[in-house]
């Protein structure tokens, strides 16, 4: 595909500032980092990362057209994004111990398909990502060169590419925060309530979004 280097480096710059701002995916892939190290933070970044291919590839094939265009369609899938968001700030804030605290190394296995699961429905259940690629991605595409499916599936892979690299950059640095979390569990126990408190502040935003 044939963009300037204008558009490159515009293209460059609005996808790394996506993945720099606060979101829900972030607190999400920030918490999991401190709480079980870099292992388990590369794989809720790659289950996130994977709900955003999802819609990546809705937009190409035109579905994400019905959520910009359907209030019902929108609003259903906010509110159960919303409510997915707030069950998991609530099950944070009132946890009796800190996610540090378990250490059975045979739930590993579980735990990390789990955190997978949980980041992809994460992204996968925000109509607000639907909708950024569905606008985002076709002012970079070249429609009089053809296979706009294929430029878009590339140019939406390009944008996670570069989400999961700065995801992972959090990811490396907040891990050598576990090792002093895990020696001051109480401290621990406070940092998860006020992930599970802006979690549940992303779901009540996420609730009252609109469409524009």
């Amino acid at each position: 595909m044939i963009m300037s280097i204008e558009s490159w480096s515009l293209f460059i710059i609005s996808a790394s500032l996506l993945s720099l701002s606060p979101g829900p995916d972030l607190i999400f892939i920030l918490s999991k980092s401190l709480a079980h190290g870099r292992k388990i933070g590369l794989t809720a970044a790659a289950g996130v990362c994977t709900g955003a291919f999802v819609h990546v590839l809705a937009a190409a094939l035109g579905l994400s057209a019905i959520l910009a265009t359907s209030a019902t369609a929108f609003m259903l899938v906010k509110y159960v994004g919303a409510a997915y968001l707030i069950y998991l700030g609530i099950k944070a804030l009132f946890a009796k111990e800190s996610a540090l605290a378990f250490k059975d190394k045979t739930n590993k296995k579980t735990s990390a398909s789990s955190v997978f699961r949980q980041g992809m429905l994460i992204d996968i259940l925000n109509p607000k990502v639907a909708i950024f690629f569905m606008a985002f991605l076709p002012q970079f595409i070249t429609a009089q060169s053809g296979y706009v499916i294929e430029q878009t599936i590339f140019l939406g892979f390009l944008v996670i590419l570069i989400g999961f690299a700065i995801e992972a950059v959090y990811v490396f640095s907040a891990a050598p925060l576990a090792t002093y979390l895990k020696k001051h569990s109480r401290f621990a126990l406070w940092l998860d309530r006020a992930f599970g408190g802006l979690l549940v502040g992303l779901g009540a935003r996420l609730a009252t979004a609109s469409r524009t």
